[in-house]
């Protein structure tokens, strides 16, 4: 009865309740044992049929049961759930460090990848094989026994540091909210957005208008608000998000009465602060700060036992670079590039507050607002009027005729049990009207939702014993798409901006990645076993349709005249495309660096901290310095609770990769089919059988050149320089 036991088709997300997870985890876990070693005992040489697929079979139901858990923590996370997860977030992770460890299972790989049947097996199982081999050193099976005990404790710890870490960020996110009870402080701010912090106000029993740091009510604040005070204070409060100064020291709200500020005039930070605060101040912390030292000094330590120097050396054993010299060297030269720009954007910036703002001394709270103010005197349009004609309906259907056009693919509307009445759940049909993938969308942010957009898998294609559930034997891929978009207000459809949109194809693109596989074994099939800094190309590929006229022009409708995007405003768009691109250029590559250097060449035993590595990097790198207060890395889940780890580098590595791949299309049509067939049977399809580089060439026929991103970024009239 337990819904987290059901394999026979998709989750049974409407019945899964905590206290389903540890009955679950405990008995798939014992079975799983029981199945290993049944597998050691026998005799047989091992063989793909008699071990690694039986092996597979039983692991794969540990990854749907838990990978549900997982998914509902992130995006429904309540009190109950996350202390069913935490508690069993170990046992999973012993779990595989036990099989990862396991010398029996490493050796039993080894004869099969030295038995006579190996050379009649498809290159994609001996990938999978070679893969496996791989994991098993890197999982440490080759180390002494005492060190094997060591190296479990450390997966053990890691797992639960990073999942507090998580946590702490969301907890201190929702903690904070700013009431505002006068709208003569939230001139600028526009309507759509207001109505939503209204409604936010109304649904917590308050009057006025309620702020949080949650993406669609900050962005709005930092980006329109004239009120200088308050783009500080929302400003202020985010960037300590779980940090040592917790919330205790932040206003709940801006104070009833409180005067607007007077932008018109230059006034310093502290003529700024005759608001009164109506603070209902609490004294919890979240601080990630001694989670950081521990997650890395234990990095550092499993690094160490496995032989590596650093652990981003350990990092990028199973990817496509090579070295964190060769990574620095890389994003060292793309900063030299984007250097002219960002100085000369910073410039201007500058300038135009100071002259058309009348703000001599710009800060950090107000750069998204001045950046759009000027953006709008430079070309003639806001993004809140380009937000307009983008509904999400809109939106979805020019994304799902844009994969039906390249890759002759149809999405329908389907039902399923689902997390939240926001989700919809979609059948993907291939050309012939064959089923070849489903997925779910969430996309408006809550509480109960982690930050950030991600793709996430649910199953995965693979071959299977063919049952009445799966009669044709394929068990067809299932991928979960996540956003933290604005939600409809006002009884209009929810509205997107440009930006949104972008992000929005980016998380489309890794979903047919997943979807799209056509490989039936489960290791290597879909984003499995592609290399960490690959697995950006297909969503970054698919960005760059989001700067198309042939698209946009077929995606766009007023929410309120129904009159599509104008060619006019879409004109400005795109001269506004590359607009401060030398500033967001080199801040992933801050961002970049710091995640590599604190992996490679921090010693976290040592007297420097991780604020004091930062700011070196942004020494070297960053035109644009934070106030001191700002506590950026306690929030960088990427490196600290996600994948990225030693790996934030591949957005720009692939960045390079998909502008290159999209050029294909630039010559040949943005829209073209052929072209379209054949990123997908030599990119799409492979998933993880063969390597990156070699599926890249496959498809553009030679090994990829960073010169179309610098074309797309505006960046070829430049040269490196020191």
């Amino acid at each position: 009865m337990n819904p987290l036991l059901d394999f026979s088709g998709l989750p049974r997300f409407a019945e899964v309740r905590p206290e389903h997870v540890a009955p679950a985890v405990e008995h798939l876990l014992q079975h799983n044992r029981e199945v290993v070693e049944k597998l050691l005992a026998d005799s047989a040489v091992p063989t793909w049929d008699n071990f690694a697929l039986p092996l597979d079979d039983a692991n794969e139901q540990v990854s749907r049961a838990w990978g549900q858990v997982s998914h509902l923590n992130a995006v429904m996370n309540s009190p109950e759930l996350r202390e069913a997860y935490n508690a069993n977030l170990p046992k999973i992770t012993q779990y595989y460090a036990e099989l990862g460890q396991n010398q029996a299972l490493y050796a039993k790989y080894k004869a099969l990848r030295a038995s006579p049947g190996f050379v009649q097996l498809s290159a994609t199982r001996k990938k999978i094989i070679e893969n496996e081999l791989r994991d098993f050193r890197l999982s440490g099976a080759e180390l002494p026994e005492d060190k094997k005990e060591r190296f479990l404790e450390i997966q053990e710890e890691m797992s639960t540091l990073c999942s507090r870490f998580s946590d702490n960020i969301l907890d201190a996110t929702n903690d904070f909210t700013l009431l505002v009870e006068n709208n003569a402080e939230l001139t600028g701010i526009p309507p759509d957005d207001l109505q939503a912090a209204a409604e936010a106000a109304q649904a917590a029993g308050k009057n006025g208008w309620l702020f949080t740091l949650k993406a669609p009510s900050y962005m709005p604040v930092m980006q329109y608000a004239d009120n200088r005070v308050l783009r500080e204070k929302m400003y202020e409060a985010y960037s300590k998000r779980a940090s040592e100064f917790g919330q205790s020291d932040q206003p709940q709200g801006v104070g009833r009465g409180c005067k607007a500020a007077d932008t018109s005039a230059s006034q310093s930070t502290s003529q700024q602060t005759a608001c009164g605060a109506d603070t209902e101040a609490t004294t919890t912390l979240w601080d990630n700060t001694p989670l950081i030292m521990q997650i890395l000094k234990l990095r550092a330590e499993e690094a160490q036992l496995l032989g590596y120097a650093n652990y981003a050396e350990l990092s990028l054993a199973s990817k496509m670079a090579n070295t964190p010299q060769q990574i620095l060297e890389f994003l060292r030269e793309l900063a030299q590039r984007a250097r002219p720009h960002a100085q000369n954007d910073l410039a201007e910036l500058r300038d135009f507050a100071r002259t058309q703002l009348a703000l001599s001394d710009m800060q950090a709270w107000d750069t998204a607002y001045v950046s759009e103010k000027l953006r709008e005197q430079r070309y003639a349009f806001s993004e809140q009027e380009v937000k307009q004609y983008f509904p999400e309906d809109a939106v979805l259907a020019g994304m799902f005729k844009v994969v039906q056009s390249i890759y002759g693919l149809s999405m329908r509307l389907s039902s399923t049990p689902v997390w939240h009445e926001a989700v919809r759940f979609f059948d993907v049909h291939d050309a012939d009207g064959k089923l070849i993938g489903q997925f779910y969308i969430d996309l408006y942010a809550r509480n109960s939702k982690r930050g950030g957009a991600w793709m996430d898998d649910a199953m995965t294609r693979r071959r299977v014993a063919p049952s009445i559930h799966v009669p044709t034997g394929i068990q067809i891929p299932v991928a979960y798409l996540n956003c933290n978009f604005a939600p409809p207000v006002g009884g209009k459809p929810a509205l997107f901006t440009h930006d949104d949109v972008i992000t929005l194809f980016h998380e489309f693109g890794h979903g047919l990645h997943h979807l799209l596989t056509e490989i039936e074994d489960m290791g290597v099939s879909g984003i499995s076993g592609v290399e960490w800094d690959a697995v950006e190309l297909p969503s970054q590929f698919m960005e760059n349709f989001c700067w198309e006229w042939d698209v946009l022009s077929s995606m766009t409708r007023h929410v309120d005249s129904g009159d599509k995007l104008p060619r006019e405003l879409f004109d400005k768009m795109l001269a506004a495309k590359n607009f401060q691109i030398g500033m967001q250029t080199l801040r992933q590559i801050e961002f970049s660096i710091f995640d590599m250097r604190v992996h490679s060449d921090f010693d976290a035993q040592g007297n420097k901290s991780v604020l004091q590595l930062l700011g070196e990097v942004r020494k070297e790198v960053a035109v644009l310095i934070p106030p001191a207060y700002n506590r950026f890395p306690n929030s960088f889940s990427h490196i600290f609770s996600g994948g990225y780890a030693a790996g934030y580098y591949s957005y720009k590595w692939a960045e390079v990769l998909s502008a290159d791949a999209f050029s294909l299309f630039e010559e040949h049509g943005i829209l073209n089919a052929d072209i379209g067939r054949r990123f997908r049977d030599e990119v799409l399809a492979v998933g993880g059988s063969r390597n990156a580089m070699e599926s890249f060439v496959a498809f553009r026929g030679r090994e990829p050149s960073i010169d179309a991103l610098l074309r797309h970024n505006g960046l070829v009239d430049t040269k490196p320089t020191n």
